[in-house]
Order: C-alpha cells, then structure tokens, then sequence
C-alpha cells in the first residue's frame, strides 16, 4: 500500500531548518518512500489532501508516566516530596494492573490527540502498558520504575521478564530500558544491580535525576558529591541513559552528561507546577547536549500536551535568562522530535521526515483564526499551534488518527472506564 499526502507545506526538522512549501510526501508501508514532486510511476492507493495542513515528525515524550492519569487534578498545589510521600506513593500502593491498563489507555488517546506518536514510560503494571500500546498503535519505551525496598530483587525480574514479553513487540513499535527511580530512593548497591541488568540485557537506563534542591543538598550531605556526580562514579552513565529532569545541574554536572552522552529529559510544566525549578536548557543546549521535552505524568502536569511543552520551553528560558534568543522557537520543536529521537535510541528510524525513515509523522490544521496571518511558520508551530489543532496522526505507516477520529481505540469506552477505575481507586 502507498499513501500519497498531497500539496502539504513540510517541516521536517532537518539540517536544513526549513519549511518546504506545497511539497507530497509518499508513503510505503511504514516508511517514507519519496519528498518532492509528485510520480507518476508510483501508484497510489490512498490520498491525503494537504492544503490548509503541515506536515511534521510525530511529537516524542521522553519522560511520562501513562497510568498516573487516574490521579489526574487529584493531588495539586503540594511540594514535590510531600506530594510523593503523603499524597502519591499511599495511592499507587492500592493500583491494580487493570487500574493502570485503562489510565494507560486514556493517556494514550490524549497524547494521539495532541500529535505525540512516540513516549518513553516508567510506571508499574507493565504488561498492561505494553497491552495498551500494541492496540492505540502507538510507539514506546517500557520500563518498570523501580523504587528501592524488600521487593527490590523481584522489581529486577520483573524487569528481565518485561523485557523478554515486550522488546521489539508490536512490529518493533516497543523497548524496554531499566528504569531505578532516583537514587535518593536507590542505594548505590541497587543502582549498580540496575546497571548489571541493563549490561545483561544490552539495553538502557530511564532515571529521575537531580529534579529538586533538596535531592542535591542531600546527596552532597550522603555522598559529598551531585546526583550527577553520583551516578557517573557508579558507572550508570557508560550505558544510554534517558534522565529525567536535570534541573539542578551545575556545569560540572554538565560536563559530565556532555562526556557520557546523557540525554536530558526537560520537564518544564512540571517542572513549574511542583516548584522544582528551571533546568538550564540553553545552556546544555549551547554544549550540544540533545536535550528532549517530556510532560511527565498527568497528575503533576496536568495533561500531556506537548504543544505546552514546546511552547513553555521556548518561553520559560528566556525569563529566566533574561534573553530574549534563549532556546528559539526551532530548538524547542527539535526538543520535541529529533532529540526525543535520540534520548529513546530511536533517531535512525523517526524523530524528522525524511526518505527510508518510518512514517511517524502529524498533519496540524494550520487554517485557524489563531494562526494567521501567515509570516512565520515555525514560530506558529512553537508560540500558537495547539495540540487540538492536530489533525492526523500516522504511526508506523499506520493512519492512528484522522479528522480528530482516533482509528485505533474506543474514545468513550476508555474515558468511562478511566473515571469508573480512578473513582473506585480513591475510594480503596
């Protein structure tokens, strides 16, 4: 099958950096076959009217915890560590895998919805994440956040079996990496048990890293030295590590993620929400560290539109530093795509449009009152597109989303099921 996206304006986050105008893009099964003028050697089976649209990468959240959805407005305006130890965790505790499977699910419609073709996750309940995933058609990584207690020597088999079950599942649409939550809440012994495992199963590492003051200041108090530091001696950064956060990092810190390749995953709404700061993302940036762009889970956030995201990364820097070019409109929307790609060892196969790459790609409605007049398209796509102005969604070749129209899932069904689940959790 051959589908044709005809007379679309492109932005394929390219070295170009350039909106290509009035182009066609064809698809061959999951891949990208041409770019450029239309063939008439190539027959068609499907048409996709482009004009009034955009075409560019599918969105990539590169740090999220889908299930967390059920607890979605549930606990707000708490700091970070109360929020965790007296609202969050006691919750979580009471989850089911059906719980997570249908909060999983009504995430998935959301992150559709709002053009996200790609997240990596770490949560519980697994194998109703991976079950949620292969149905929505979705791309991911899996990993079992593992949070250090007696249990600790059965969440490490649980993550060998997850990775057995799942890796390269779904027509290869799913990883799975080793996920240690943070090590303020893993012994250094856990976090090199962590390390072993992912050597075991030639994979990487998702980790919560240096996301507060506090988790600094305790970690120069336990170990005289930062999270960063920590972890670097501990050798986790010899392995592809996705780190969550990185808000409190000075430039040794940094250094250190330039040294061992670390791919920074940027919180900003969060990040925001819970008080825990602003990381230094024009100056990781400026290093050329691909820093990516995540929403987190949505009872911290509180949704998973990534949209917000690129827009308050563009934003968010600039006050801080007081300058008005700290991470421009195109870094953001690279943020988004491209070094999602990267942080989820993805970026041979998506993360921007181009031939012999997979089709993971969103169409935006771009003939909406807030988007005109039409000077600028990438600072529309970073400053004014909303994620409701998602029109389709293709993933892996595979037509996810059209005319707003989820394809893959039962809309109605997951939210009914969501609320009935999320309301009978909270009452346990």
């Amino acid at each position: 099958m051959t589908l044709l996206i005809k007379d679309i304006d492109l932005l394929p986050i390219n070295d170009l950096k350039e909106v290509i105008y009035g182009t066609n893009i064809y698809i061959k099964e999951d891949k990208i076959c041409h770019i450029g003028e239309i063939r008439e050697d190539v027959e068609v089976s499907r048409i996709i009217d482009g004009k009034n649209k955009l075409a560019m990468p599918g969105l990539i959240n590169s740090h999220t915890h889908v299930g967390m959805s059920l607890l979605r407005n549930y606990a707000d305006d708490l700091p970070l560590h109360e929020w965790l130890n007296d609202a969050i965790w006691p919750v979580e505790a009471k989850l089911t895998g059906e719980d997570v499977y249908w909060g999983s699910l009504l995430s998935m419609v959301e992150m559709i919805q709002s053009g996200t073709t790609a997240f990596c996750d770490m949560y519980f309940f697994m194998d109703e994440v991976g079950e949620g995933v292969e149905k929505s058609g979705m791309r991911s990584i899996l990993t079992r956040g593992m949070v250090e207690d007696d249990d600790s020597d059965e969440k490490l088999k649980d993550t060998k079996e997850l990775y057995n079950n799942w890796n390269g599942k779904a027509d290869g649409r799913i990883k799975v990496m080793v996920a240690p939550h943070a090590p303020y809440t893993c012994s250094p012994e856990f976090l090199t048990k962590s390390i072993d495992l992912a050597k075991e199963l030639d994979t990487g590492i998702h980790i919560h890293l240096s996301e507060t003051k506090k988790e600094v200041e305790d970690s120069f108090k336990l170990y005289g030295k930062s999270p960063i530091k920590h972890v670097y001696d501990l050798g986790l950064f010899d392995l592809h590590t996705i780190a969550a956060h990185c808000v409190h990092v000075d430039d040794e810190d940094i250094e250190l993620l330039l040294e061992k390749n670390v791919y920074p995953a940027n919180n900003p709404r969060s990040n925001l929400k819970l008080a825990s700061g602003f990381a230094p993302v024009d100056k990781m940036l400026k290093k050329r560290i691909p820093v990516s762009l995540a929403t987190d889970g949505s009872s911290s956030n509180n949704n998973l539109n990534m949209f917000e995201e690129i827009n308050l990364a563009a934003l968010v820097n600039k006050a801080v530093n007081l300058d008005a070019i700290s991470v421009s409109a195109y870094e953001a929307l690279e943020m988004a795509s491209i070094n999602g790609a990267k942080a989820l060892d993805w970026s041979d196969e998506i993360g921007s449009i181009e031939v012999d790459k997979k089709a993971d790609l969103i169409l935006i409605d771009m003939d909406k009152p807030h988007l005109y007049p039409k000077h600028n398209t990438v600072s529309a796509l970073s400053y004014s597109v909303q994620g409701s102005d998602v029109d389709t969604v293709i993933i892996d070749g595979n037509i996810i989303m059209e005319n707003r129209e989820v394809k893959t899932l039962d809309v109605e069904k997951i939210k009914f099921m969501a609320e009935k689940h999320a309301k009978d959790l909270i009452s346990r």
